[in-house]
């Protein structure tokens, strides 16, 4: 059986806006389901281990999707996420693959996180996958390969992006 490691976000507040933050529902959800729908074995964890704070943007019904929908009926679930694991709990060895949900948090606690930056670079020096989205990708902020170069480099790495800067990008890159 596969075994996937969820790292989830610890922040709960958005800068200095006094707004809750967290993981992003439908970030976690859908690949959870469609993993758990596969048989894959799932770990959870975070930083401070116990229950991650979720962005409650995410949990409006502008939100909702139908994995959304099964995540808010799914006990099952609910019990397993207010357990979490603590991230330095965490070896690499004990997983085929990692993912990193999104939400705003990621920004914050995952991007600085001696242990994420640490078993990110594990995974990727042990040539198993490591899956970010959304905001997420930034993660990847301060990891290295095991050359010391960025992580990043010389790869093509998508995430969400403030849309003024995308078009000021793409205006620049393009010349329209």
């Amino acid at each position: 059986m596969k075994k996937v490691l969820f790292v989830l976000t610890s922040h709960d507040k958005l800068g200095e806006t006094g707004e809750k933050t967290g993981f992003w529902i439908e970030e976690f959800a859908s690949p959870y389901y469609l993993l758990k729908d596969k048989g894959v074995d799932i770990t959870i964890a975070f930083p401070k281990g116990g229950q991650p704070p979720i962005d409650p943007n995410s949990a409006t019904e502008d939100a909702s999707t139908p994995a959304t929908e099964r995540f808010n009926k799914d006990q099952e679930t609910q019990e397993i996420l207010s357990r979490t694991l603590k991230l330095d709990t965490i070896k690499e060895a004990d997983f085929d693959a990692v993912f990193y949900p999104g939400g705003h948090g990621p920004l914050w606690d995952l991007a600085e996180d001696k242990n994420s930056i640490a078993l990110i670079e594990s995974f990727y020096n042990n040539k198993k996958p490591v899956g970010a989205v959304c905001h997420a990708p930034a993660i990847f902020k301060h990891t290295k390969d095991a050359s010391g170069n960025p992580l990043v480099k010389g790869k093509k790495v998508t995430g969400f992006t403030i849309l003024k800067k995308l078009q000021y990008n793409l205006q620049r890159w393009y010349h329209f």
